[in-house]
């Protein structure tokens, strides 16, 4: 079966859109055909579509699961499995926020916290250290913006366009 040329332009952009997001481009491809679909597709019909291996489903499809973006559906009187798409995108956006970013925000500032704490008496006053804490600030910052996103508060974007402001002293 072939797919409507729209499918696939859809799917490519996603895909250039996942891949920005650090994920491989065919997820956003595969993502895509899944969800724009009617029905749920097997392995078979996802490898014709998207021009893809076997092993390269297989794999795509695996990590997509673990991702909660596909999930495995029934379909009656069939034996093989069959695939469809999370359509809830906030569902899957803020499980990456919450499982990626928010981690890789707060081990930052782990890291700029326990260097500013190393620093020697003397040189808490420089400026290097002086930046070290706005790094700190920038974190506590960004982790506390994405968790009021993530319990869909409205966000006040202030405190990130003054930042800068109170390290330039």
């Amino acid at each position: 079966m072939t797919v409507d040329p729209a499918v696939l332009k859809v799917a490519d952009a996603v895909g250039a859109l996942i891949e920005a997001w650090g994920f491989k481009r065919n997820m956003g491809r595969m993502w895509t055909v899944l969800y724009l679909e009617e029905k749920a597709l097997t392995a078979p019909e996802l490898q014709e579509r998207l021009g893809l291996s076997v092993g390269a489903v297989s794999m795509l499809l695996t990590e997509m699961q673990q991702w909660g973006a596909v999930k495995k559906a029934w379909v009656v009187g069939e034996r093989r499995e069959h695939y469809e798409a999370e359509t809830s995108i906030w569902k899957l956006v803020s499980r990456v926020l919450r499982e990626r970013e928010l981690n890789w925000v707060n081990s930052a500032r782990e890291a700029f916290e326990a260097a500013h704490a190393e620093l020697p008496a003397d040189a808490r006053k420089t400026v290097i250290a002086q930046r070290l804490a706005g790094l700190v600030q920038l974190s506590q910052v960004g982790a506390h913006l994405l968790e009021q996103i993530l319990q869909g508060e409205a966000v006040d974007a202030l405190p990130l366009k003054t930042l800068g402001e109170l390290t330039k002293k």
